[in-house]
């Protein structure tokens, strides 16, 4: 997501850390009161949610075909008239269930920031160039076998007001919506070997490292094109215990 103005780091008293104090595992999800990720103490809910009518909820379910979504949607790197700055990747990969089987159908969107780690947001003002050529969002449908896949260009990590000096790796923001709006699913995609790992309390929020290395795509030669572009595989399991961590809808 864009840099927020939530905090705003004293440098004499906040340093950055080597890397975020190791939290005992507590499951696959992301913590949402987790001491590190500073504004989630603020934004994590104190009292008992409140439950929609799931079938007030269903007369305006979102209602998505073949005809609504163009093919042109999932290449981020063609829909301004011009080539965008830096390094261009195919991202694909399927959406399961907890068994295994393919979810189709499925409307998968992403955004994310250029290669110089800017958002197009009024409020991503850090001394980075926008690239007029690169919007960051993209959306496709799942096939009958639950493939996805996008063609974009790898985006750059980007600093944000959590403590002094801090950066985010690099990531793609993933959403997913089913049949109805209370089915939105979102999470982040990052690459591998990111050195910033270690440092990132949102990443780090998820405490069990498997859970966190299920939010890390692999690069697949196979999916890379001679002289065009790198490929990265990244599936999603969305139940079961070895589901992919989301963000929750609490925060």
């Amino acid at each position: 997501m864009p840099p927020t103005d939530y905090f705003k780091p004293d440098p004499h008293t906040t340093s950055t850390p080597r890397a975020i104090q190791q939290q005992p595992p507590r499951g696959p999800q992301p913590r949402i009161d987790f001491a590190p990720y500073r504004s989630s103490l603020l934004r994590h809910p104190t009292k008992e949610l409140l439950h929609a009518d799931p079938e007030g909820v269903e007369l305006v379910a979102p209602v998505f075909g073949q005809t609504d979504i163009d093919p042109l949607e999932a290449d981020l790197t063609v829909t301004h008239g011009g080539e965008p700055i830096g390094e261009r990747i195919r991202v694909q990969g399927r959406v399961l269930d907890g068994d295994g089987r393919p979810v189709r159908n499925q409307l998968v969107e992403i955004w994310q920031a250029n290669a110089a780690g800017r958002y197009i947001h009024k409020r991503d003002q850090h001394a980075a160039p926008v690239d007029p050529n690169f919007a960051g969002v993209g959306r496709c449908l799942t096939d009958n076998d639950g493939n996805y896949a996008f063609t974009t260009i790898k985006p750059g990590a980007y600093p944000w007001r959590n403590h002094n000096n801090a950066w985010r790796p690099a990531h793609i923001h993933f959403s997913l919506f089913g049949t109805e709006f209370t089915q939105r699913m979102i999470t982040q995609m990052y690459f591998p070997g990111d050195p910033l790992f270690g440092l990132d309390p949102i990443y780090q929020a998820i405490t069990e490292q498997s859970a966190r290395d299920r939010l890390v795509a692999t690069y697949d030669h196979e999916l890379s094109e001679h002289e065009w572009l790198l490929g990265y595989r990244w599936d999603l399991v969305l139940t079961g215990t070895h589901s992919t961590p989301m963000e929750s809808d609490e925060l």
